[in-house]
């Protein structure tokens, strides 16, 4: 057997190990990043006062009709 193939299946390994440890750290990341918009949103719904019945009509509202974006006005424009 080539001796080299020992060494690159033990430098898989390692490699193997480091990228389910960043995938862990990105995973982690992704969580916090989660968590602080969360309390972004929370807060600005507490800061304007809004009930969280309210903030659910308001919400049902939008998905019935959203608001159009930059895009489709631009479109609209063009044609």
């Amino acid at each position: 057997m080539n001796p080299k193939i020992p060494k690159l299946k033990a430098e898989k390994e390692k490699l193997l190990a480091k990228r389910a440890a960043i995938d862990a750290r990105c995973d982690a990341i992704d969580t916090q990043i989660t968590e602080l918009e969360n309390l972004d949103i929370v807060g600005t719904v507490r800061e304007m006062g809004i009930t969280p019945d309210q903030l659910a009509e308001l919400l049902k509202k939008l998905m019935e009709s959203p608001v159009p974006s930059e895009k489709t006005e631009e479109t609209n424009e063009t044609e």
